[in-house]
Order: structure tokens, then sequence, then C-alpha cells
């Protein structure tokens, strides 16, 4: 199963008051194990950056400047994120800008049932409790010293942790429940070790297997080493 933990920085609140996507950062996890893999795109505005934008992400207007539009790189992100579940704290903000910018070059949009919305799971678990992601991390341990300002990308790496945590611990499930009988495509995703074809050679010499066997002969008829 993949899913893909993403996270957007932004200059505003709404795409349609002229708000648009300045950073987009996502980590790839394959059966709840983090492979290593990111996406980790800024991109230019073509628009001013608000203060209040500015002081939680430090992405200037002029830093922008000589970055990708959005139409140049969303083609990109889609083959990135293709049909994994997009696993986002706050998923509706995220989604909406996402969406707003697909729309505008024409690209299919994001199915909102792709979302997993971490916000929404950490309410439900945690009823009336802080639920930011700043106060999961407290709760659960979590590492976020390096996040002095938000980032796309380093928030994406924390939240992939914390969602981690969230579904029962950071420990890989080794795909016990969730990899899927589909024949052939099955067989080819399953990432778990195979036996090897042909059993190691004993690396026991002829007289220590024949010292082994006189000991259990010594334990009675039917020891658990010749049961086992």
């Amino acid at each position: 199963m993949r899913e893909i933990v993403l996270d957007t920085e932004t200059t505003g609140f709404d795409p349609f008051s002229g708000d648009r996507i300045v950073e987009i950062g996502a980590v790839e996890l394959h059966n709840h194990v983090v492979t290593g893999k990111t996406y980790h795109q800024y991109i230019n505005p073509q628009r001013d950056m608000p203060e209040d934008a500015f002081r939680v992400h430090g992405l200037s207007e002029e830093f922008l400047r000589d970055k990708p539009l959005f139409a140049e790189v969303g083609q990109a992100f889609l083959d990135f994120v293709g049909d994994a579940k997009l696993v986002i704290h706050n998923a509706s903000f995220d989604m909406k800008f996402l969406n707003a910018e697909l729309k505008w070059m024409g690209l299919p949009e994001l199915p909102w049932e792709q979302a997993i919305d971490t916000l929404a799971i950490a309410r439900k678990k945690f009823p009336g409790a802080q639920v930011s992601l700043d106060a999961l991390c407290r709760r659960y341990g979590i590492d976020n010293s390096a996040r002095t300002l938000h980032g796309a990308l380093l928030d994406s790496e924390i939240l992939a942790d914390v969602y981690l945590e969230l579904i029962g611990g950071r420990q890989p499930d080794f795909a016990l429940n969730v990899i899927e009988t589909r024949g052939a495509a099955s067989a080819e995703n399953d990432w778990r070790p195979k036996p090897r074809p042909t059993a190691l050679p004993s690396r026991l010499s002829a007289e220590e297997n024949a010292a082994h066997e006189a000991f259990l002969d010594k334990l009675g008829d039917n020891p658990l080493w010749r049961r086992a």
C-alpha cells in the first residue's frame, strides 16, 4: 500500500481570492514504512508575499522569483502522487489549494476521498486536546526542534512520524493486513523477502552431528529437538 504524506505552504488562506501555493513537500510510505523517496518543489506564485505568510514560512518574493510556476511542475507532481492516499494535516486546506492550481492548468483534480486527514484522526482520538502538529509531536516525543519555521518537506517528514503514531505506532505492520490478492500484480508488489530457492547446506561437521545425536539419545524417546 502506497501513501504520500504531504504539506504545502501558501501566500494565504484562499486560492479564490488570489492566494497561491509556494512550496510542496511530500514523503512516500510503503506499507507504513518511509521509503526515502520524496517530492519537493518551491513555486513562483507570481504575486507579492504578505508579511503574515512570510512570518510563517520565511519564503520571500525575491527567493521565489526564479522558481518554476505551478503550471511547469503540476504534471510532475501528479505523476509522483499517482493514486496513492494523501496523508495531510488539515486536508481541506491543502486539497483546496492543490485542486485550484490543477484546475487552472486544466489537469485532473485530486478526489477528496483520496485524502486522509490526520487532523480529523487526532481530534477523534484526543477530543478537546490540542492537535496541532507541534502539539502531537510533544505528545508522542517526536523531535521537531528543526521546525523554527514551517517548511513543506520538513513538515511532511514530521507528519509521517505523527501519522504512524496515530494509527498505532511507528513499527511497520509488515503488510500482514494490507497486501491484497490480485494475482500477478499482487505478487509483483509484495516486498516481503522470499524463501531461498535452495536451502543453505548444514555447517555442522559429521563429528558434530554425531555428537548431537548421541546427546539427544540420552534425553529419552521423544525429545523436543527431534520434534522441531
